[in-house]
């Protein structure tokens, strides 16, 4: 493993670095590398964020977002800049199957890989790691990372801060989970005196719907919300021609399960998506229930207590009715 007295002298010198994120980043992802590389830059380093796919629209307004590298449309760049990388960042993920191709790619670098993450049981692929679950976002651990293990707070402009800034407040569920203490609260604070435009940046990211996702959303909970009431669980279900008909785009059914959630008394609450290669289920919980068990045990996936992820090769009605076949296994939590 890489000592961080080891890691703060090769960042002493200008390096080759790539920073990349999971797949279809969302808030946290973006903010969190391209607060990074906003910081990274400053110093002299050769930096490239590389993406594994495309990600949302609303995030497309944060700095330095041009200079974002696509895995899927330049894949041969992409090859050429990892191979030469004497430094990988891996943010907001903690198992290279997040990237999908590019983990392969990663793994085979001889570079030094750095994970800055909060996910559960990491995977041990990396030679620094600066990882805590108990933080809201990847974002407030590359805070951390800059001001009290490289201890350069002053490198925190206002380009970084506004990133970071944006990563939390995306993870926290705009300050409202549990996981957004009183520590991330002061950090937030601190990015907001150092240049984040709070009140922009969530005009930016919330009030920045297309209408066709603004339509989509709407159908989806007049047409698509089943509530399970025995076991207090609630549960969207689309498939690829209702998506295709709203012309659905990256980032469209992001946040849609949260409206589930909200219904009074609701504990549990999926969006299950019949994409085109596979089914993908977004998993919600209040409290202790824990979404990410089931993610885990019965959908390939996991995540947090809390917001979880799962995936199944399976036709949409039967994950469906998976899903609600273990519904019977767990109510004793889900009505308590």
């Amino acid at each position: 493993m890489l000592t961080l007295t080891a890691l703060k002298s090769l960042l002493a010198t200008p390096q080759r670095i790539v920073i990349t994120t999971h797949h279809k980043p969302d808030g946290d992802a973006m903010g969190s590398s391209l607060g990074l590389y906003s910081y990274l830059i400053q110093k002299g380093h050769h930096v490239k964020v590389i993406t594994p796919t495309d990600y949302p629209s609303f995030l497309h307004w944060m700095p330095n977002n041009a200079d974002v590298l696509i895995f899927t449309a330049e894949q041969e760049r992409a090859a050429q800049l990892v191979n030469d990388a004497s430094i990988i960042f891996c943010l907001d993920f903690n198992t290279l199957s997040r990237i999908n191709e590019l983990g392969e790619l990663v793994r085979a670098s001889g570079a030094r890989k750095v994970m800055i993450d909060h996910h559960l049981e990491p995977e041990d692929f990396d030679d620094y790691r600066h990882w805590d679950i108990n933080a809201c976002a990847a974002a407030q651990l590359v805070y951390d990372f800059i001001v009290n293990q490289l201890e350069d707070k002053e490198g925190i402009n206002k380009d970084v801060a506004a990133c970071l800034y944006t990563g939390i407040m995306t993870d926290s569920g705009s300050f409202r989970f549990a996981s957004a203490n009183s520590t991330v609260y002061r950090i937030a604070a601190d990015l907001i005196d150092l240049g984040a435009d709070h009140a922009k940046i969530h005009q930016l990211v919330y009030d920045n719907a297309s209408e066709d996702r603004l339509r989509f959303l709407g159908y989806c909970l007049s047409n698509k919300l089943e509530v399970i009431r025995e076991f207090n669980t609630a549960i969207i279900s689309v498939t690829k021609e209702e998506l295709a008909q709203f012309n659905s785009a990256t980032g469209d059914t992001e946040g849609v399960v949260n409206f589930a959630l909200s219904i009074n008394g609701i504990r549990l609450a999926a969006l299950i998506i019949e994409r085109t290669d596979k089914v993908k289920l977004s998993v919600r919980s209040t409290g202790d229930f824990p979404a990410n068990e089931i993610c885990k045990k019965y959908f390939n996936g996991g995540g947090h207590r809390n917001a979880a992820g799962g995936a199944a090769e399976k036709p949409l009605t039967e994950v469906v009715d998976k899903f609600k076949s273990i519904l019977a296994e767990y109510k004793n939590q889900l009505i308590a």
